[in-house]
């Protein structure tokens, strides 16, 4: 019985859970300019939620890094 209620309750655990944003580095963002720009977007959007997050944090970096270069 205990397994039973254990199993149950592992399985319910495992769907409740939240799947995590994979998290992009600096040096991805910069080398992929269509991601660059789509998760900028994504920050600018929702800077509320998203403004503190590592990707968010990265892509900003990214974004800085790619205009220091262009000048």
């Amino acid at each position: 019985m205990r397994l039973r209620f254990l199993s149950v309750f592992l399985v319910v655990l495992a769907a409740c859970s939240q799947e995590t944003e994979r998290v992009y580095t600096v040096d991805e963002l910069m080398a992929d300019k269509a991601l660059l720009a789509d998760v900028i977007g994504k920050c600018r959007r929702n800077p509320g939620e998203l403004g503190n997050t590592p990707s968010c944090q990265n892509a900003a970096a990214a974004d800085f890094r790619t205009r220091l270069e262009r000048m």
